[in-house]
């Protein structure tokens, strides 16, 4: 057993206190002995960003493990996890829905969805701008979908250590978010999540509202 792992825990959920936030566990490049070790002190919330590496985690592991796709995904590649996937955090495109729509319908399920929203500086990061955003949201195609939930929305803060910068982009999402969640609720949009915030910058995101943080070497200690 990985006591580390258990120390990190205890911290992490001390600086959660009093916070909506629930702990993604990041779990991606970490191998299954480690998640093994996780989920027994308790951690069922893993978040992965590479398909073929969740497929073979989500094969050899309990099948009460809820699991996040957190990183990009391409529309080839989702036919591999609609059948177990609990939240897709980076749907940035009316066509991936589109996929997930249709491939969830063959396992008769219907899997909830985050739109990515583009809130910070760098160009290598994903997302949708505000107005893509509303342009999917009111968009008749979207309202065909019924194996799809959107449930919320997903964000990255700018890759610095100006944390004002970061509490400003933050803010922003916490403000759109809101905003939809007042102005779209039909049968497969209903806002209650808002995931942002990963180990360096988790505080400041549950200071803006934020419902899952995504948490990885914060956790299990830095990756090779």
């Amino acid at each position: 057993m990985n006591n580390s792992i258990a120390q990190n825990l205890e911290k992490i959920n001390k600086k959660l206190v009093g916070s909506i936030a629930k702990l993604v566990a990041v779990t991606k490049t970490q191998p299954i002995a480690v998640l093994e070790d996780a989920y027994k002190i308790g951690l069922k919330r893993f978040g992965e960003n590479k398909v073929q590496e969740m497929v073979e985690k989500y094969e050899a592991l309990p099948k009460d493990i809820e699991w996040h796709m957190i990183g990009h995904l391409q529309t080839n590649k989702v036919k591999y996890i609609t059948h177990f996937v609990y939240l897709i955090h980076s749907v940035d495109s009316l066509k991936l829905l589109v996929e997930i729509n249709k491939q969830a319908a063959k396992s008769q399920r219907i899997v909830n969805c985050l739109l990515q929203v583009f809130i910070a500086t760098e160009e290598t990061k994903f997302g949708m701008d505000n107005a893509e955003l509303i342009e999917l949201l009111e968009s008749d195609s979207l309202k065909a979908l019924e194996n799809i939930k959107i449930i919320g929305l997903m964000g990255m803060a700018s890759n610095t250590l100006d944390t004002d910068k970061i509490s400003g982009e933050f803010e922003n999402l916490k403000l759109f978010y809101f905003d939809l969640k007042a102005k779209y609720k039909t049968s497969n949009v209903e806002f209650t999540e808002l995931s942002m915030g990963m180990s360096g910058d988790f505080e400041l995101a549950t200071a803006h509202s934020s419902t899952l943080v995504r948490v990885g070497s914060a956790l299990f200690g830095l990756r090779n």
